[in-house]
């Protein structure tokens, strides 16, 4: 798989808490610049961010980030603006702690109510792989197969770690065939960034690839 390949499954990233609307033009840019799957953004930059862009590369954003633990309504609320600010792509987090208290019944109803208020964007669930144990991530697919999502995301990138190949595989194996799997967190290189890949990750949630083509010396003409 060559670079260009890899940087179309590229959400390209930032969502710093000091994100500028300067640091956010710039990864519009070079998401159109690099082809990019979208640039993934904080909400309050996603309308200016969709005007500035024109449609050349879809906006995504996060609701329910990084923690997971705001209220239903309050995640189907910041959904549905995304999308009305122009959003075609949603990451949320879902509850952890009804995870641990295997309250699957309460997070599959958050997730479907989140895919009803935004019929018309791509939905990616993210499950927060490092504070879950094997048999929560699994429980997690069932619910995410269940959900209408299109995605299973591994990380936020906020937390104590982000996506792992053995996430990949697992997630890969216990999600239905539509849905996809989306590797966030920690991607540091292209040869990295490859073996998601090759472990079914379709999604890779990274700010470093395109640094690292930006990097790369140009080719003479």
């Amino acid at each position: 798989m060559n670079e260009k390949e890899i940087l179309k499954k590229v959400d390209h990233t930032l969502l710093s808490t000091t994100a500028t609307w300067d640091d956010i033009r710039q990864i519009v840019d070079d998401g159109i610049a690099f082809d990019c799957a979208s640039v993934c953004i904080p909400a309050s930059f996603v309308k200016q961010a969709s005007d500035y862009a024109e449609g050349k590369i879809p906006v995504c954003t996060v609701i329910g980030f990084p923690n997971g633990y705001d209220t239903t309504a309050v995640k189907v609320a910041a959904a549905k603006d995304a999308v009305e600010n122009g959003a075609k792509e949603v990451d949320m987090v879902i509850n952890l702690g009804w995870v641990k208290e295997n309250r699957d019944d309460l997070v599959l109803d958050e997730i479907r109510q989140v895919r009803q208020a935004i019929p018309d964007a791509l939905l990616k669930v993210i499950i927060e792989c490092c504070d879950l144990t094997d048999d929560e991530k699994i429980r997690m697919c069932e619910v995410v197969n269940q959900s209408g999502a299109e995605y299973i995301k591994t990380s936020t990138g906020f937390s104590k770690g982000g996506a792992t190949f053995e996430d990949v595989e697992l997630l890969r194996k216990y999600s239905s065939p539509e849905v996809k799997v989306k590797a966030s967190g920690g991607i540091r290189s292209m040869e990295d960034a490859e073996k998601f890949v090759e472990l079914g990750a379709e999604r890779l949630g990274t700010s470093r690839l395109v640094k690292i083509a930006k990097e790369q010396p140009k080719e003479a003409s």
